[in-house]
């Protein structure tokens, strides 16, 4: 395996029990799957929404994050993670539905995006 890039997200789900889970990475690509043995904090920090760092390399199956380190606290707007409205639109889709998947997230990122400039509101 070979390392592809490193980037930030936000834990999708993850399976305690079975030891599993899914990434949405900040960067708006395909849901990025993680294993226990890959994070580097324990189990218990990877909750739904919480902010992450990791490498993405290419698995057998696909994308697999590696080396996967929760990070404390809300990224400032300007990192990275959008707009201050966005990072914050994104954490409270991500708390209230987990099950969404980052290009759900997206969409819905998107058409917020969209309806703002249509009624002429700057985020």
């Amino acid at each position: 395996m070979r390392v592809v890039q490193v980037a930030t997200g936000r834990i999708l789900r993850f399976d305690d029990d079975r030891g599993f889970g899914f990434i949405a990475p900040d960067a708006g690509s395909e849901d990025v799957f993680v294993h226990a043995n890959d994070l580097l904090d324990e189990k218990s920090a990877f909750k739904p929404g919480t902010a992450v760092e990791f490498e993405i390399e290419e698995g057998n199956r696909g994308l697999k994050a590696v080396d996967v380190r929760a990070v404390g606290g809300r990224r400032p707007s300007g990192s990275g993670g959008g707009s201050g409205f966005s990072v914050e639109l994104t954490e409270t889709l991500l708390e209230r539905m987990p099950e969404l998947t980052g290009g759900q997230v997206l969409r819905i990122r998107q058409l917020v995006a969209d309806v703002a400039r249509d009624q002429g509101v700057s985020l």
